[in-house]
């Protein structure tokens, strides 16, 4: 399989299982209380992108951490752009796409985007 062909796969594939989608403000609001419990990261992906298809299917193919170490969230920005502007003001991480943010306590600790997006730097920051 060619490289465009996995930006495809990813982009057309279902999540992981453990990861939950973040499509209303409700939503967003529950990641973020979660964060008192846990560590939980945002993962703003552009849909059309293809760094941001890059840094999906790099996710997804190197998934192991598990839900009790990490509630991992996913927000497609463009269908959802209003939260993604939520997100940069409330938490205070300027916009970038694609991005992870990591929140503990209601606070974003730690983000990064485009190329640096991976498992082992979620492992590294949880």
């Amino acid at each position: 399989m060619g490289f465009l062909d996995q930006f495809k796969k990813s982009r057309d594939s279902d999540l992981p299982a453990d990861w939950k989608t973040i499509e209303t403000e409700l939503q967003l609001q529950a990641a973020i209380d979660e964060s008192f419990e846990k560590p939980v990261a945002l993962f703003k992906h552009s849909v059309t992108c293809g760094i941001s298809a890059g840094a999906k299917y790099g996710l997804e193919r190197e998934w192991d951490i598990t839900a009790d170490e990490l509630s991992f969230y996913y927000l497609d920005l463009l269908s959802f752009r209003s939260i993604s502007n939520k997100i940069a003001k409330d938490l205070g991480v300027t916009h970038q796409s694609p991005q992870v943010i990591i929140l503990k306590d209601g606070k974003a600790v730690y983000d990064t985007s485009h190329h640096n997006i991976s498992v082992a730097v979620l492992k590294k920051n949880i």
